[in-house]
């Protein structure tokens, strides 16, 4: 397996777990269950928090269905730049809260999705160009330890105990 063909591999499986990460993140805000975990959704309008939802499904659904099916692949770089703007949006949020490692998180969800948009911005480009290795290089040398410490920080936050119900 030449390089190539593993940076292939490598960005179809972050583009999954990203687009996994966005649907999980989407499909509450637009039905309207389980937004107390997240910061700043109580001070919005509902309509604003189904259109965040809206576009973080759109989004998670541009990361993986264009490339798959062939259809309009060039929307794969622009979802993860969409996608990437979105959680940099966010970090205001978590910043206005004093939650400074959640703005660190979505700093670093926004980096994957750059990843992402780098990888695969040959698709974009109008030249078809693919970007020089050396980009890519460092572009993954962001990209994995991004996604170690979002592992790292998600598996480690406690659970919120007003979130489960009390035993009787």
């Amino acid at each position: 397996m030449n390089a190539m063909n593993l940076l292939n591999v490598v960005l179809w499986s972050v583009q999954g777990f990203l687009a996994l990460f966005f649907l999980a993140a989407g499909v509450p805000k637009l039905i309207g269950r389980g937004l107390e975990r997240w910061t700043g959704f109580s001070d919005l309008p509902r309509s604003m928090v189904v259109f965040i939802g809206f576009t973080e499904v759109l989004g998670a659904a541009g990361l993986v269905l264009p490339m798959a099916t062939g259809i309009v692949p060039w929307l794969t770089p622009l979802a993860a730049v969409g996608l990437g703007t979105i959680v940099l949006m966010a970090t205001g949020f978590h910043l206005r809260a004093d939650e400074r490692v959640n703005a660190l998180e979505t700093g670093l969800w926004a980096s994957i999705a750059a990843v992402i948009a780098i990888g695969r911005w040959h698709l974009v480009a109008a030249s078809h160009a693919d970007a020089a290795p050396w980009v890519l290089v460092a572009a993954l040398g962001v990209l994995v330890p991004a996604v170690i410490i979002n592992l790292i920080v998600l598996f480690s936050r406690p659970v919120n105990e007003g979130l489960l119900p009390k035993a009787r």
